[in-house]
C-alpha cells in the first residue's frame, strides 16, 4: 500500500453501506477511481454491531454479514501490522476525543490520505474528513 488517491472509512460508513444504499452506491460507482481502505479494526466492529441492528429492525442478520462480505471486495481492509507505527502519532491526535478511533487515523497518516466518517471524533485531528453527503466532492476530485 503506498500513499495516493484514497480514502479511510470509519466503521459507521462499513454499517451504512450495509443498512442503507447511499454508500454502497457511492463505493460502487468510484470502486475503479479511488482506493478504499479501513483498518482490520472497521470490519471487526461492523461484523459485530451489524447482526444487532439486523436483528432489532426484524430484518435477517446473515445478510448482512453477506452485504459486509460484498463490502470487503471493494474496501481495502489493511492489517494492524502496517500501521502499529502509527499507534502514538494517531493517538496523540485522536486523544482528546476517542482514543478507541486511533486505528482509523493511524491508517490515514500512513497512507497521507482523509477519512470518511460520520462522527465529529476525527475533527481537530490534522486530518481531512468527509461526510456522506460531501464525499462525492472528494470522490470526483473536485475538493481543491
Amino acid at each position: 500500500m503506498t500513499p495516493g488517491r484514497g480514502i479511510v472509512l470509519d466503521a459507521n460508513i462499513l454499517i451504512r453501506a450495509v443498512l442503507g444504499r447511499r454508500v454502497r452506491a457511492l463505493l460502487e460507482a468510484y470502486e475503479d477511481t479511488i482506493a478504499f481502505y479501513t483498518p482490520d479494526a472497521c470490519f471487526d466492529d461492523a461484523c459485530e454491531y451489524i447482526p444487532q441492528l439486523l436483528g432489532s429492525r426484524g430484518d435477517d442478520p446473515e445478510t448482512g454479514t453477506a452485504v459486509l462480505d460484498r463490502i470487503g471486495l471493494l474496501v481495502k481492509p489493511v492489517d494492524q501490522a502496517l500501521y502499529r507505527d502509527f499507534e502514538q502519532l494517531a493517538k496523540e491526535r485522536i486523544a482528546v476525543r476517542d482514543i478507541e478511533d486511533w486505528p482509523i487515523v493511524a491508517v490515514a497518516l500512513m497512507l497521507s490520505v482523509p477519512v470518511w466518517t460520520e462522527d465529529r471524533d476525527f475533527f481537530g485531528s490534522g486530518i481531512a474528513t468527509w461526510t456522506t453527503d460531501r464525499v462525492e466532492l472528494y470522490l470526483q476530485g473536485r475538493h481543491g
